[in-house]
């Protein structure tokens, strides 16, 4: 059937859009009734039926999403029995929500104009999730056929295949080692653009592995995608997540059957999830661009930062809201401000002030916990907690302590003020914890650059320095500062108490001196791949507390795994 133009579409919704909106109303009421009293079956019987009406207006105006959220949505009602109990509650309540959000896509296609069905995925899959369903994957609305594959190997630039058995076996088992390190990084919300680049690393390990058989090409396709998630700054989502713990599977059968694994084609649902974030990515790498235009397809219109903001106005508060709210809490620290001002510059002084400025800390925390702020509002109490001590001494706070209190309205308020960019969300409330890092000595967060610069810089030259020895047919020369220059880490982590990072660089010092610049024999391509891959896990490990973020102990273990399996 020939696709209705977007004009045709338009106005065939503006036709039936109060009727959409009025039956979405009353699939709401009859629901609400049904929650109130559980024997009345008439009731959900009537919800089922809006549900049924409003799929098939939207199968007649072409929203497919909104056609989709229907049906899953007259599924779990079903599921619904006339007298349900409190365990049925979770149904109850995800078809709740499932109505309001297609009450608030309703308006947003109105003002959009455009069909997105993906935006609603998330509430499609709560909806089969609560049915304990299996849910969609993320390219459920994309229309591809990945059953003719081009050869996505061609431009990755693959090492040599390994055909020591033994030498396969470690690599191998590195190879997951470094993926599962990422999976972990990325199941906690760690530092995902290091999680995206060992996601890359292990791909490329594990494309070499599988090299010339069918499974290679699952592999060399999660290396580019895994590049131009980084190159995009690509969030990671539940889909995105199953599809990695998916992937996972593949590469324990790599380690314990061996190549026998390899043999196998890649299904046609792992590459097709790849491809779509590939499309999704808006990225112009030439890698991703060859790949697209294998499949005729063209660059993405609506690419995952985009989609990524239009979800944020779907699922939150509107923009108006955000600010209305934000300034509505500046206000009232602004007046928390002010009568601070007072107290330091001990124009008269009222202890009773203190105990206004506690109330107004304590109201601040309410809201703050409401809006599921819980570090920001717990700031808030803590320093309420100090004032009502304060007037329960009998004294006014002394010069120090004033200003530590003033430090810490301005954090609040400073995250406050991130409402209205960031909305309601984790990050905003992360904010609460930079500002205890203005407790540590300035001097220690100098020190920590300075040490984080240079390691940076020198493992960037050791890694340069043993490509150099490789391709001038090992000669020594190019390393004969380096074990020098990686002790001189050593000592800087040393001073920034990071011991088992220190202790890393070490050895990795001591096997540089011994298998390559002491041994008369030319290193074997396990010794010098191990080296690689723990510099780069160094690397890695030094970019993360760099940014003052919480260290990422697994890349230290990566980094000893990688040399204990060829002896370093």
């Amino acid at each position: 059937m020939v696709q209705s133009s977007l004009a045709t579409k338009s106005q065939s919704f503006d036709l039936v859009k109060g009727e959409i909106e009025q039956t979405i109303k009353q699939a709401e009421s009859s629901l609400e009734r049904f929650q109130e009293n559980r024997e009345s079956g008439e009731d959900l019987q009537n919800c089922v039926d809006y549900l049924n009406q409003l799929r098939g207006i939207f199968l007649l105006v072409e929203l497919r999403g909104g056609t989709l959220i229907c049906q899953e949505a007259v599924n779990l009602a079903n599921d619904v029995p006339v007298g349900a109990n409190d365990d049925k509650n979770i149904l109850l309540t995800t078809l709740n929500s499932a109505l309001f959000t297609l009450r608030r896509y309703v308006e947003y296609y109105h003002q959009q104009r455009v069909d997105h069905p993906e935006l609603l995925l998330p509430v499609i899959n709560e909806l089969r999730e609560a049915r304990k369903e299996k849910p969609y994957p993320e390219s459920c609305f994309f229309d591809v056929d990945v059953r003719e594959r081009p050869d996505f190997c061609s431009d990755l630039l693959l090492r040599p295949n390994i055909e020591d058995e033994a030498e396969y076996e470690v690599l191998a088992r590195r190879m997951r080692l470094t993926f599962q390190v990422a999976l972990l990084g990325i199941l906690r919300g760690k530092n995902e653009d290091v999680s995206k680049k060992l996601i890359a690393r292990s791909a490329r390990g594990f494309a070499r592995l599988c090299q010339g058989a069918p499974m290679g090409q699952m592999w060399c396709l999660l290396a580019i995608t895994a590049d131009a998630m980084l190159d995009r700054a690509m969030g990671f989502s539940k889909a995105r997540k199953r599809l990695l713990m998916r992937l996972e599977r593949y590469t324990r059968e790599i380690v314990y059957v061996g190549k026998v694994a390899t043999a196998k084609d890649a299904p046609d649902s792992i590459l097709k999830d790849l491809l779509y974030l590939l499309y999704r990515s808006g990225s112009a790498n030439p890698e991703t661009t060859k790949v697209l235009q294998s499949y005729n397809l063209p660059p993405s219109d609506f690419p995952d930062s985009m989609m990524e903001a239009h979800s944020r106005r779907l699922y939150g508060p509107g923009s108006d809201v955000l600010k209305s709210l934000s300034d509505a809490l500046l206000d009232e620290l602004n007046q928390l401000k002010d009568k601070l001002d007072i107290i330091e510059r001990g124009i008269e002084p009222d202890l009773a002030e203190l105990s206004s400025i506690a109330d107004a800390l304590e109201r601040l925390a309410n809201t703050l916990v409401m809006l599921d702020l819980n570090r920001l509002a717990g700031i808030s109490r803590g320093e309420a907690g100090k004032l009502r001590k304060w007037e329960a001494e009998n004294r006014l706070p002394a010069e120090e302590e004033l200003y530590q209190l003033a430090d810490s309205v301005l954090g609040v308020e400073d995250a406050v003020r991130q409402i209205v960019t960031r909305g309601i969300t984790s990050e905003t409330d992360a904010l609460a914890g930079a500002n205890s890092r203005s407790e540590e000595s300035v001097y220690l967060q100098e020190a920590i650059w300075v040490v984080t610069e240079e390691a940076r810089g020198a493992l960037t030259l050791a890694k340069r320095a043993i490509t150099a020895f490789i391709e001038s047919d090992y000669d020594k020369l190019h390393l004969a500062n380096l074990p020098g220059t990686l002790r001189s880490i050593w000592g800087g982590l040393v001073m920034v108490s990071d011991p088992v990072a220190a202790g890393v660089i070490a050895r990795v010092a001591d096997s540089i001196q011994h298998q390559l610049l002491d041994a008369k024999e030319a290193p074997s391509s396990a010794v010098l791949e191990a080296l690689a891959d723990a510099l780069t896990s160094l690397e890695y490990y030094i970019e993360s507390i760099g940014r003052r973020e919480e260290s990422n102990v697994g890349l230290l273990n990566l980094a000893e795994t990688s040399l204990a399996d060829v002896g370093l």
